[in-house]
Parts: C-alpha cells; structure tokens; sequence
C-alpha cells in the first residue's frame, strides 16, 4: 500500500469530544481515493459508486500527522476497486479502515465507459517537485 498523503490534524478538525471529526477524513479520504483512481484511469471524469464498511480502529488527536494509504485491488470493465488505510505517521497505529471502495469511469454526460486498463500504473519519477 502506498501512503502518499499526510494531513495534520488541526483544531477545526476535531470533534466535540477533542479527536479527529470523523466527516472531515471521510472528506480527505474521498479526495485522495478519487485522485489515484483518476490517475489509474487516465480520465478526470471518475465518480464515486460504492464505500464498504469504514472502520474506525482508533482516534486521531490534535497535532497528530496521519497519512492515507490507497491501493488498487480489482479492475473492472468501466470501475477501480481501491483498499484504503488510514495510520498514525508517527506511531504506525491503524486509525481507519475500508475494504472497498469503487470508482467508476464516465464520459462526459456521466455514462460509466470502458477505461482498457488492467493493472497498477506508477508514476514516473522525472525529478520535478
């Protein structure tokens, strides 16, 4: 699993009980899920179908840094099956999981459409930041 993104949790994340508000990093979540599947893909248009059970393992607090893992576990005709993990940076404790989520590839009037893709693409690490 690649863990690409960090956030650092701030206090306009947080709950009224002090951790991590469990909306905002389904929020980021979606973000960065629906970012690798476009990069996957090939196509900006990828819509969000369907988010398994999400488990919340543990909480985040303020002034932690977690980061989000993605990883692509089934291609479809027009969909991407991802795995996500979400982990304290620090510490290496589990905070969230969700065994599938799936996005599908549309055109521009949304009708999902074949992406021809079938396995993993990585980027190319061409020395620009």
């Amino acid at each position: 699993m690649n863990f690409h993104t960090r956030k650092w949790v701030k206090p306009e994340d947080l709950n009224p009980n002090g951790s991590l508000f469990g909306g905002t990093l389904l929020r980021w979540i979606d973000e960065e899920a629906v970012i690798y599947a476009i990069v996957q893909l090939g196509n900006p248009r990828v819509v969000t179908k369907f988010i398994s059970e999400i488990n919340f393992v543990s909480s985040a607090q303020q002034g932690d840094i977690i980061e989000l893992g993605i990883k692509a576990t089934y291609f479809g005709r027009t969909s991407i099956t991802l795995t996500c993990q979400v982990r304290n940076k620090i510490t290496r404790k589990s905070i969230l999981t969700i065994d599938r989520m799936v996005f599908v590839n549309v055109d521009e009037q949304g009708n999902p459409v074949p992406h021809g893709r079938t396995e993993i693409t990585y980027a190319i690490e061409d020395g620009r930041s």
